[in-house]
Formats: structure tokens, sequence, C-alpha cells
């Protein structure tokens, strides 16, 4: 059974000055990279994509040389966009992402809706699959876009789901057939 691993990236720095789409990792973020790293050893992933956001390519990169597998970036896998939205109160940004997850046909916040979001994601993914057509395949990614999936492709509950997940977080699904395997939504 060949497997799909849907990483949501490790701890960043959080900061006001630059959007969240160009954050890194915080030290605390890389540490928790290495027990990703052991985790995700159990599925054998042949390879990791992830998206092009700073906190996802470094959390890839960690990973993958404690892996000892190839790394690679691709497009579309990003999170949901959200350009000039700017630090918000936690519990107003929870709330946004909340009613995002809850009604994904229409427009919340930020450049796309959810549904747009989750069918860039849903055709990047299989775009990364048809790229490695052999093995099992880890993407590294954000925590609404991959809601949005799984929430289309599996049917999980996607708000109390999105709140649950750590960083980092991952979901082992079979594939093709995208069934649910595993989650291990804390690390910590």
């Amino acid at each position: 059974m060949r497997k799909l691993i849907l990483v949501r990236h490790s701890l960043p720095v959080v900061t006001g000055e630059q959007p969240a789409s160009r954050w890194q990792l915080s030290e605390q973020g890389r540490r928790r990279c290495e027990r990703l790293a052991g985790l995700l050893a159990a599925h054998h992933p042949s390879a990791i994509v992830t998206s092009t956001e700073p906190k996802a390519i470094e959390t890839g990169q960690i990973a993958g040389e404690r892996l000892g597998i190839p790394v690679e970036a691709a497009p579309n896998l990003h999170e949901h966009e959200r350009p000039g939205t700017g630090l918000d109160t936690l519990e107003r940004f929870q709330a946004k992402v909340a009613r995002l997850l809850e009604h994904p046909s229409e427009w919340v916040f930020g450049a796309e809706t959810g549904d747009e979001a989750r069918e860039r994601f849903a055709t990047a993914v299989d775009d990364a699959l048809k790229q490695h057509p052999a093995g099992n395949l880890a993407i590294v990614s954000h925590g609404t876009v991959m809601t949005l999936f799984l929430a289309h492709a599996v049917g999980i509950n996607p708000v109390p789901f999105w709140r649950g997940l750590g960083l980092p977080a991952y979901v082992v699904l079979s594939y093709p057939e995208l069934a649910l395997i595993e989650v291990v939504a804390s690390m910590v």
C-alpha cells in the first residue's frame, strides 16, 4: 500500500514585520523537526515535497536530511492566500479561519475562498504524486489548506481538526484511496 503523508510545518518565529508566508522556523521549531523525522521514518517516505514558504521548506529539509531522502519545493502547496491581513488577535484569527472552514464556498478573508485554496492544493498534491510515481510521499504544507483538503477527501470535522493541529503535525493516508491511516496532531 502506498502512503501519502501530509505534514504541517513546524513552529515558526511569529513576527508582524513580515507576512506569515515569509516566516522561518524558530529554534524550538527546528528541534521539533528532529522528532518529526523520527516519527516519519516508520512510514518510509522516499521523498519530501514542500510548499515554497520558508517554514515548510525548513521543516522538509531538516526531516529529509535526517531521513536521507530528497527534498524539493513545489508551487501551489502554500497556505490559504491571506495577503495584507497582518497580525490579528489569536481569537479573531481563529474565528476567521473557523468561518472559512465552515463555509468554504464563501469568500471570508484573504484572496481565495476555502474551496479555491483546496482545489489549488489538491491539484498540487496530484502533481507531486505524478512527479514521484513510486514509494511513499511526504508533503510539507500548512494547517488550513491541509484541513480543507482532508475535510473534502475523508470527511473530517474541519474546525476541531484544525484547532487540534500542532506545529508540526502529520496525517497518513492510503493512496490512491485516500483512506485515513493515522493522525499525529501533536508532538509536544
